[in-house]
């Protein structure tokens, strides 16, 4: 599988598939992002899934596929590093901000970082329709958070903060959407690489935040590890799909097309948080649709 994986790299079947799973990444990653609101906070939350899918990973890595050479445990443990980071940008973030506000400002801010950074790390080249593309998609992203800010009834004391670590968290989504891209390419395998990633990313915040995994009362702790798993297998699929998509297709265009996750944290505000959609955001999700198409058959 991962030969045929790395097989298909820049080639038409390759850029499909890479759409198909940059699409399928966005779907999930607004459902992961939503798992992390809810009964317990993000932190708890966030050390539940890390821990599931550490424990998931296990055999798979030391099973299933090949084992890491030499020079891939650096490049796992910059990878590492990053999503801590990331992570930690992300609840502090979650902590502060109304999820249907933070989010697209994260969303949006990642792609502008993640084509700017691919051009000087891979030689990625735009022309002027992808370029309108991107534009026309973050306008979207960010008009649908102000939307959102504007119709916000609760937490506005706290937006400040909470819009701050959400600009920061996007700039940590570019970092790590670049990196990844790079160092999936330095396994023979990337199956490999996401085995070992996925086993290694989930060990520290269950290690730092045990006290507080300990004190979840007994009768919610089952909730806590349903939500762990459930976390566990989306994240698996979502950052699994767009780490693939990255090393067969163009960094740029794949990262562009996950953005497009922020009208599907919509429709999960919508169905499942019992939000209002209204006309506007309707448009608004529209015009981040219109952008990630413009992006992708500009090319």
């Amino acid at each position: 599988m991962g030969d045929w994986i790395t097989g298909i790299a820049g080639t038409p079947a390759g850029a499909r598939l890479a759409l198909i799973l940059a699409l399928s990444a966005a779907v999930l990653h607004a459902v992961f992002g939503a798992l992390q609101k809810g009964r317990h906070d993000p932190w708890t939350s966030r050390a539940a899934i890390d821990l599931a899918y550490s424990v998931l990973a296990l055999p798979v890595a030391l099973l299933l596929v090949p084992w890491p050479d030499a020079r891939l445990w650096p490049v796992l443990a910059g990878a590492v590093a990053i999503h801590v980071v990331y992570k930690y940008a992300q609840a502090m973030t979650y902590q502060r901000g109304a999820y249907t506000v933070v989010y697209p400002v994260v969303r949006g801010t990642g792609p502008l970082f993640t084509v700017a950074a691919a051009g000087l790390v891979f030689g990625e080249h735009y022309n002027a329709g992808q370029w309108l593309g991107v534009l026309t998609l973050v306008g979207g992203i960010f008009g649908l958070a102000a939307w959102n800010w504007r119709t916000l009834v609760e937490g506005r004391a706290m937006l400040g903060p909470a819009l701050g670590w959400a600009f920061a968290t996007g700039g940590t989504v570019a970092a790590y959407t670049t990196y990844d891209a790079w160092g999936i390419r330095q396994a023979a395998d990337p199956f490999t690489f996401l085995a070992w990633f996925f086993l290694l990313d989930g060990i520290l915040l269950p290690l730092t935040l045990r006290a507080r995994l300990a004190a979840v009362p007994r009768a919610e702790a089952g909730a806590l590890v349903r939500r762990g798993v459930t976390g566990a297998l989306v994240a698996f699929a979502s950052f699994g799909s767009i780490k693939l998509a990255t090393r067969i297709d163009e960094v740029g265009r794949a990262a562009v097309l996950r953005e497009t996750s922020t009208v599907f944290a919509a429709l999960v505000g919508w169905l499942i948080l019992g939000e209002k959609v209204g006309p506007a955001r309707t448009a608004l999700m529209a015009l981040i649709a219109a952008g990630a198409v413009m992006m992708e058959f500009a090319a």
